[in-house]
C-alpha cells in the first residue's frame, strides 16, 4: 500500500491541552513514516482544508513540537464551522475531497468535541461514496466533558483544576472581607448542557462550612425560592456564601437564566452571562453586597495550572489516533478507560463514531447531592483523580514560555478560490 499524507485540524473552543494532542499526532506520524507521508495541519481548523490553506508540520523542529505539550490555545488555529449533511453541504464535501486528492491525503485527524465527531464520521462515510476513501479518526477534546463512552474528555481535567483552585482562593478573599463588605460571590463557569465544570468546584470543599456553598447545574432545574433560602441560610451561618454556576443553568421549563437571544455557528444558543443575573437577584431579594466573576477564556487557557493527568491523556489520545489509522481503523475515536483499581489508573480504549456523534454525556444524578446544590462522595471520587499532578510550563523572567511555530504554508495545487 502506497504512503498517503495526513491532515490534522483543531476544532471548536480550545483547551489548555489540545496542543498536547497535536504533539501526540505529529510525533506519532513522524514515527510511522513507512505508512504516513507528510502531516499537514489546517490553518483555522476545517476551514484550512476548504480553502486549501495547509501548514507543513514537517518544517517544525522536534523541540517546537515537544513544546506544544505545554502551550495553550490552538497552535494551528481553530474554528466553529459545522458541516451539515451531504444534501445541504455537498459542495463543501466535494471541495474537501478535491483538496485531499490534490495533496494525496488519505488520513484525517479531527481534534474536537461532539460536532467534530459528527463531521469526522460524515467524512469517513461520504468520502467512500465520492470515490476517494479517507480514514477519519476523531481525537477527543472538550472542556465540557460531555462526549460519551470515554471516561473523561481531554481538556476537562485542567479546567476542573483551575475551577477548584480559583474557587478555593476566591473564597478566602470573600471570607476575609465579609464582616464589613462582600457577603456573596458568584463564579460563572462553562457548561451549556452538562455541569461537569461547575461540579469540579466542589473539590475545593473539605469541610461542611467551606466554599463552594452552592453549585448550580444545568441538570437540576433552577428554583429561585430554594436558591435564595440556601444563600440566606449560608450567610447567616458562615458569614458569606460562594456560588458556582454553570452558564447553562436553567429553569424547569428549559429557559436559560442567561439566554442572549442569539445562536453560534453550531446553532447553539449564545448565553449572555448568568453570574450577574444571580448576583442582582441576591441583591434585590436579600440585600447582600456581592461580587461576581466569569471565568470565560481564562478557565480553558490556564496551562500554567494544568492537570498532569490531563496533559498525559491529551497526548496519549493524539498518538493513539495515528496508531489506529496505521492499523487500518476508520470512523473511530480513542477513549480514556478508567481502570477498576483502588489507585487511579487509565488506559486507551476505542469507540465507534456512530455511538459518539451527536450524543451528550451529562452529570449522573448520583454525582449531585440530594438538595441539588453540591456533589456527592461518588462525584468527588470520579473528579478528584482527574485534577491530579502538576505539569508546569518552563518559565523565563517570571512568565511561562510557549511554542513558537513556523507555520510554513503548503503550496496550493488548485487554481481556484473557495469562499466559506
Amino acid at each position: 500500500m502506497a504512503r498517503k499524507n495526513a491532515f490534522y485540524a483543531q476544532s471548536g473552543g480550545v483547551t489548555a491541552v489540545i496542543n498536547a494532542s497535536a504533539a501526540g499526532v505529529i510525533e506519532a506520524a513522524r514515527d510511522n513514516k513507512a505508512t504516513i507521508g507528510k502531516l499537514y495541519a489546517g490553518r483555522n481548523g476545517i476551514i484550512g482544508a476548504l480553502t486549501e490553506d495547509l501548514i507543513d508540520t514537517s518544517k517544525e523542529s522536534k523541540s517546537a513540537i515537544a513544546a506544544l505539550k505545554h502551550t495553550p490555545g490552538g497552535a494551528f488555529g481553530s474554528c466553529r464551522y459545522k458541516l451539515k449533511d451531504l444534501e445541504s453541504s455537498r459542495r463543501e464535501y466535494e471541495r474537501l475531497i478535491e483538496v485531499f486528492k490534490a495533496h494525496d491525503i488519505g488520513y484525517f485527524f479531527y481534534n474536537g468535541g461532539g460536532d467534530s465527531a459528527d463531521t469526522c464520521l460524515k467524512i469517513s462515510q461520504l468520502s467512500k461514496t465520492m470515490g476517494y476513501p479517507i480514514q477519519a479518526i476523531h481525537v477527543p477534546k472538550t472542556v465540557d466533558n460531555d462526549l460519551p463512552i470515554t471516561d473523561v474528555c481531554p481538556g476537562f481535567g485542567s479546567v476542573a483544576k483551575y475551577t477548584a483552585v480559583s474557587c478555593r482562593e476566591a473564597a478566602l478573599d470573600v471570607a476575609s472581607m465579609c464582616a464589613t463588605s462582600t457577603k456573596v460571590f458568584v463564579m460563572e463557569v462553562m457548561g451549556r448542557h452538562a455541569g461537569w465544570i461547575a461540579a469540579a468546584a466542589g473539590l475545593a470543599k473539605d469541610k461542611p462550612e467551606d466554599a463552594p456553598h452552592v453549585i448550580l447545574f444545568p441538570e437540576i432545574a433552577f428554583d429561585q425560592k430554594a436558591f435564595l433560602k440556601k444563600v440566606d441560610d449560608t450567610v447567616k451561618k458562615v458569614g458569606y456564601c460562594v456560588i458556582v454556576v454553570s452558564e447553562g443553568a436553567r429553569t424547569a421549563d428549559g429557559t436559560f437564566l442567561a439566554d442572549a437571544g442569539t445562536t453560534d455557528a453550531f446553532g447553539h444558543k449564545q448565553l449572555g452571562g448568568v453570574a450577574p443575573v444571580l448576583a442582582q437577584m441576591v441583591k434585590n431579594e436579600l440585600g447582600y453586597k456581592y461580587h461576581w466573576a466569569v471565568s470565560d477564556y481564562l478557565q480553558r487557557a490556564a496551562r500554567h495550572i494544568a492537570s498532569a493527568t490531563d496533559v498525559d491523556q491529551a497526548y496519549a489520545v493524539g498518538r493513539a489516533a495515528v496508531e489506529f489509522a496505521v492499523a487500518g481503523k476508520n470512523a473511530v475515536m480513542p477513549t480514556i478507560e478508567r481502570k477498576k483499581t483502588k489507585k487511579y489508573g487509565w488506559t486507551i480504549g476505542e469507540a465507534p463514531l456512530k455511538k459518539v456523534a451527536n450524543v451528550e454525556k451529562k452529570m449522573p444524578r448520583k454525582f449531585i447531592s440530594k438538595d441539588g446544590f453540591g456533589i456527592t462522595p461518588a462525584g468527588r471520587a470520579y473528579l478528584e483523580p482527574l485534577i491530579g499532578g502538576e505539569s508546569y510550563p518552563p518559565y523565563k523572567n517570571g512568565l511561562p514560555q510557549f511554542a513558537e511555530l513556523k507555520l510554513t504554508p503548503v503550496a496550493k495545487k488548485l487554481n481556484d478560490h473557495f469562499e466559506v
